[in-house]
């Protein structure tokens, strides 16, 4: 499956943006679609994912409140609304997509992944 984020930009403390990840190709393998970021000199981090078939969400504790991902299985799109943006939001924003039907929110439980959207929060 091929993957391309969209939708980053720079923002102030407290704004919003909505990532986009369209997904194509062997879409139909794809049980969890996530979102991963990872800030400058710092380790790729989970952010949220998406069971495909239920529309189940999970999150890290960081963003749970704040944040809420969304699948169109029409647009076979994923996306990331994120509110209430902070400064330690910032960071390369990233979706991938994981083919167990076991949800794993490591980095090597994802193997098929886009090429990352800047996320920018000015104090």
């Amino acid at each position: 499956v091929q993957l391309q984020a969209s939708g980053g930009g720079l923002v102030q403390t407290g704004g919003s943006l909505r990532l986009s990840c369209a997904a194509s190709g062997r879409t139909f393998s794809s049980y969890f679609m996530g979102w991963f970021r990872q800030a400058p000199g710092k380790e790729r981090e989970f952010v949220a994912a998406i069971r495909l078939s239920s529309g189940t969400t999970y999150y890290a504790d960081s963003v749970k409140g704040r944040f809420t991902i969304s699948r169109d299985k029409a647009k076979n799109t994923v996306y990331l609304q994120t509110n209430s943006l902070k400064p330690e939001d910032t960071a390369v924003y990233y979706c991938a997509a994981r083919t167990s039907t076991v949800l794993n929110t490591h980095v090597t439980g994802f193997a098929s992944w886009g090429q990352g959207t800047q996320v920018t929060v000015s104090s």
